[in-house]
């Protein structure tokens, strides 16, 4: 059995941490570089570091930034936003990201995913994927922050951008976005039992309990959370230690 990860998760807006409930509400959380290195320290498994606004913004990741934080941590370090090219994630590794995290990019080009993938192996090809439950029960995909709808079923395009090379999926439920009522359990299980590459669930961790839901019921690979971490709701290690009985973790 593989081990759990636990990801904290900095969403970055002009240099600073925030959060957001459905992707809306943004509020300040905090200094990036202070928080990874609390993380760091805490025994994160990963960190996540996403630019929210730059495919809005259309400008590129803040490389200055990343390579700020890369050089306080000594875990991994997922890198995205606004990246669209392999220029760009050779900047970005060159700072210090150990993967990245490609979106809209990818879905309007998903020849993208075979590039980089071709250029720097897929573990380090994530394709992050903002998806929302419609009227009709299906899990669509959605682009630019949550901005825009499109009719592409999330487990299809899924199943597309691993067939071209992502190495893993950070699937993000907008229905569940900082609402703390827990994970988006049926498409995360969907995904973790038909793809054969790791899934990390994002989206509505709120309680300790719900990282035990999404691991053991919907058997995802990772848990992404944010918001309760930055405000010191739930410890790193206090959760480490209540999820050690129920699935295998690195304390």
């Amino acid at each position: 059995m593989l081990t759990k990860r636990i990801i904290p998760c900095l969403d970055i807006k002009d240099g600073r941490t925030v959060k957001g409930i459905n992707f809306e509400s943004i509020r300040d959380a905090g200094d990036p570089v202070e928080l990874a290195i609390i993380y760091s320290e805490q025994g994160a498994d990963e960190l996540v570091f996403l630019d929210i606004t730059a495919t809005v913004e259309k400008r590129k990741t803040l490389v200055e930034l990343v390579k700020r934080i890369a050089a306080n941590i000594n875990i991994p370090f997922t890198v995205g936003g606004g990246i669209s090219t392999v220029e760009d994630v050779a900047l970005l590794l060159q700072n210090g990201a150990d993967k990245i995290s490609v979106n809209t990019a990818a879905y309007k080009n998903p020849q993208l995913i075979k590039e980089l993938s071709n250029a720097f192996g897929s573990q380090c090809v994530v394709l992050a994927i903002d998806t929302k439950k419609e009227a009709d029960g299906e899990w669509y995909v959605y682009l630019n922050g949550g901005r825009t709808k499109t009719d592409t079923k999330t487990i299809d395009w899924a199943k597309q951008a691993v067939s071209l090379g992502a190495g893993e999926i950070l699937l993000t439920s907008m229905n569940n976005d900082g609402t703390k009522n827990g994970f988006a359990l049926d498409i995360t299980a969907t995904l973790s039992n038909v793809l054969p590459v790791p899934v990390i669930a994002s989206g509505g961790a709120g309680t300790m309990e719900h990282f035990k839901e999404v691991f053991e019921n919907a058997n995802a690979d990772a848990a992404l959370a944010a918001s309760i971490f930055h405000y010191k709701e739930i410890e790193i290690p206090d959760l480490k230690k209540y999820l050690q009985p129920f699935v295998q973790i690195r304390i």
